[in-house]
């Protein structure tokens, strides 16, 4: 179906993708998808916090909103009339406490904190274990998911917890803040550990294991083809837009990454390389993982989300770089002088812990460090592989629950390296290819705003018409398997997998240990 009826208007939509440590805003054409600009600005954690603590204020987040839509109109001149709709993308599972007045009550837990560890072994022991989380919701509870940071507040912080009144993610909070209305879609949901993924509503018996107060905290879950609202004049006032402007359901950055790369159907699979990673493929039905290691997600565009996600990519990678004072370009061409396999060196790349597999007291190992490959660039190299055969753990698992990449489309700041997609096309043993839009969490934010005004004038437009239209793959990134390097990291990948399984003790050792020096 050719989206058409809005060629000659000149007509916008704004796709936001509030990150971990940046926000991005473009400018989409109405009709073509053309991105007519784009901005970005950058921003930290909170420093200081004790090992496992990673938060953020939220207040960062708007003020990057902010800035880059205001930068994207003035670079592209459009009349504030013009825009007719927003999306927002955000990192997935972060927790958002608000007061009666709608203020933030402390800095937001982000879905890189592992230490509600405790908290997710509290809820599985009340709910009577993995299989019945996997019966509740159809998945489990990782630490990074939402509900074990809640149960955090509660016992750690109870007169904070006493203020809570409304419980919102990352996504919902920009929403909140751009038209004054406090929800949350059904994708993004289903990333709380709270959510049954197969109803489509609240689990009872997982908001009763937090507390019976839980349920009236929590927006009523919408689909995603609803509008969170119009913008707020406030909100228009700093923007420089108007209260005609839609605000859509939005949704996490990996269902806002799976419409930005044409992922609305299935055969397809994406692979974002950030700072954490994810693989996910779309399902016409629920993909419950009887182990709990791939997450049972509903997309934000109607149906399911199969997801793995690892917790450390761009991480690794980016602390070997800054270590030895490189560029970007520098890190490539020593990684790419170093043969397949490091030379045996071998990265275990849990620096934050680790979500799949749930390794949540994980650190970062090198194994196999000896004269030879001690130097900088076997490290550079052994990141690269590490990270990548990290989340080729996942896609194993992906791949015994059905799904089968005949194509992976590669987004993030690693799906730019040439060098980095010949290691994922040969670990994954698997086509590999990047998009011609590299944002992928925010275009597809545009896209799902653009199907959102659709559905607002009643002209019945199914996501994957205006996918299939706009999302457009580069042939040039194109990376093919070689079949001895796909033998290579075969074997490779046995050894990380069993490395991870054997180190387990030892991980929960270390992490008494630093415990008992932090007292």
């Amino acid at each position: 179906m050719k989206i058409d009826h809005l060629k000659g208007m000149p007509s916008y939509f704004i796709g936001i993708d509030s990150g971990t440590q940046s926000a991005k805003a473009i400018l989409v054409k109405a009709g073509s998808g053309q991105v007519a600009a784009a901005a970005s600005q950058s921003y930290d954690l909170i420093r200081g916090l004790p090992p496992g603590h990673m938060e953020q204020h939220p207040q960062v987040w708007i003020n990057a909103v902010r800035a880059t839509i205001r930068a994207i109109l003035k670079q592209s001149r459009a009349n504030p009339s013009q825009v007719l709709g927003i999306g927002v993308s955000g990192q997935q599972h972060g927790f958002v406490p608000l007061d009666r007045a709608g203020k933030v009550i402390r800095p937001a837990k982000l879905w890189c904190d592992t230490s509600t560890a405790p908290q997710c072994e509290t809820l599985l022991k009340k709910i009577g274990g993995l299989k019945q989380s996997l019966k509740l919701t159809g998945n489990g509870i990782p630490s990074g998911f939402t509900a074990s940071k809640i149960l955090w507040l509660k016992q750690k912080e109870p007169k904070n917890y006493a203020r809570l009144t409304t419980v919102l993610l990352p996504h919902d909070y920009i929403n909140f803040w751009l038209t004054g209305n406090k929800t949350m879609e059904y994708g993004d949901a289903s990333g709380t550990a709270l959510f049954d993924v197969r109803k489509r509503v609240w689990s009872r018996e997982l908001l009763r294991a937090i507390g019976p107060e839980l349920a009236g905290k929590l927006p009523t879950p919408q689909p995603s083809h609803l509008p969170a609202g119009h913008l707020c004049a406030a909100a228009a006032k700093e923007l420089g837009l108007t209260t005609r402007t839609i605000v859509s359901s939005g949704g996490g950055d990996n269902m806002m990454g799976a419409i930005g790369t044409g992922n609305t159907k299935p055969g397809v699979v994406t692979a974002s390389f950030g700072t954490s990673g994810a693989i996910y493929a779309c399902s016409n039905r629920p993909v419950v993982d009887p182990q709990g290691e791939i997450a049972a997600f509903c997309d934000s565009a109607g149906a399911w989300l199969p997801l793995l996600c690892t917790m450390n990519v761009t991480v690794a990678t980016e602390m070997i770089r800054q270590a030895y004072g490189w560029t970007h370009e520098e890190f490539t061409r020593r990684a790419g002088k170093i043969p397949a396999g490091s030379c045996g060196l071998l990265l275990v790349p849990y620096l934050n812990g680790e979500r799949t597999p749930n390794v949540p007291n994980g650190t970062g190992v090198f194994v196999g460090v000896n004269g030879q490959t001690f130097n900088p660039s076997t490290f550079a190299r052994a990141a690269m592989e590490g990270v990548t055969m990290g989340m080729n753990y996942g896609l194993n698992r992906l791949r015994q629950l059905g799904i089968a990449p005949r194509q992976i489309r590669v987004i993030g700041g690693g799906a730019k390296n040439p060098v980095w997609r010949q290691i994922m096309a040969d670990v994954f043993n698997c086509e590999v290819i990047g998009m011609r839009t590299a944002e992928g969490a925010a275009y597809g934010a545009a896209l799902q705003a653009w199907w959102c005004c659709e559905n607002q004038n009643n002209r019945r437009v199914n996501i994957d018409d205006i996918a299939s239209q706009c999302v457009k793959t580069d042939p040039k990134t194109a990376a093919h398997p070689r079949t001895e390097k796909a033998r290579l990291y075969r074997q490779l990948q046995q050894l990380q997998d069993r490395a991870a399984h054997d180190m387990s003790e030892i991980f929960d050792l270390h992490r008494a240990t630093l415990s008992g020096l932090a007292r």
